[in-house]
């Protein structure tokens, strides 16, 4: 019975995330549409869309970042999850934000600069789903001689039939009490 009401709740939670454009709002379906304006190397491969969506996010000093790009790299209802140990974080309370929430809460970070990259990719894929567990390693400016932080990000990813999506981004960054263990760094 116990595992009946799980899947019913997992069926529920899933279907209703994941619905389909014709039933998503508006402003939903226009973005899900306007999503072909993206470069095609972002959007055709599991590899292409992690290493756009740290492209995305980086940004020179003084320079705007891509939002609109950045936009078009997510799923309608998409979820960017900011680990609460984080070291970017003041408050000990985890963050849930959508791709908008994100992109309020990061504008300083513009004039500081902050250049984020993968060093070492783990990917998981079957058939239109794949999971990306991301090593990355984030610097102010691409000439610094060693990164200001690293971690790890959980990708979850979705492909429609004719792109992928980013579902979910959970991110934790890297603490000398919980360094990035070695399986995570190759490739490195």
């Amino acid at each position: 019975m116990k595992r009946r009401i799980l899947i019913s709740l997992f069926a529920c939670f899933f279907f209703g995330f994941a619905q389909p454009a014709s039933t998503q709002t508006p402003s939903e379906s226009s973005k899900v549409a306007s999503a072909v304006q993206a470069k095609s190397p972002d959007l055709n491969s599991i590899e292409g869309i992690v290493s756009a969506t740290y492209d995305a996010i980086s940004c020179p000093a003084g320079k705007k970042r891509d939002w609109d790009r950045f936009l078009l790299l997510f799923y309608p209802r998409a979820r960017l999850i900011l680990n609460p140990a984080s070291p970017l974080l003041s408050t000990a309370e985890s963050r849930v934000m959508s791709p908008q929430d994100y992109i309020r809460l990061w504008p300083p970070v513009e004039k500081k600069g902050l250049l984020m990259r993968s060093i070492s990719n783990k990917i998981e894929h079957y058939r239109d789903i794949a999971h990306v567990f991301s090593t990355y390693e984030m610097r102010d400016k691409a000439d610094d001689a060693q990164a200001f932080q690293r971690g790890i990000a959980s990708f979850q990813l979705f492909n429609d039939g004719k792109r992928w999506y980013v579902i979910t981004m959970l991110w934790e960054g890297e603490t000398r009490e919980n360094p990035i263990p070695a399986e995570y760094l190759i490739g490195k």
